[in-house]
């Protein structure tokens, strides 16, 4: 599957207001990121939509980050650890 750094575009945002940079897929902020830290959410909706999202957020900003699914459950890959993806997962920089 090839792998795209550009953001798509279909019911996706990117705003930024202070320091702040916010990725919204449809109404959920599935991205939000500082200098101090990233904050991933589905807003439960674990689709391959929104995983693809987060992941070309990742490449696009430079945030060093990868969201995978095995098994039916998803993993974030950050900084050579693997954690269990949740929402409001928060990640320090």
């Amino acid at each position: 599957m090839a792998r795209t750094n550009k953001l798509g575009t279909h019911c996706t945002t990117v705003s930024k207001s202070e320091e702040v940079t916010r990725v919204t897929y449809h109404q959920t902020v599935v991205v939000a990121f500082s200098n101090k830290e990233i904050v991933l959410d589905s807003g439960g909706w674990r689709s391959a939509t929104t995983k693809q999202r987060i992941n070309q957020a990742s490449n696009q900003f430079g945030l060093n980050l990868s969201v995978y699914q095995s098994k039916g459950d998803w993993y974030v890959d950050y900084q050579g650890v693997t954690l269990d993806f949740r929402d409001g997962l928060v990640l320090s920089r």
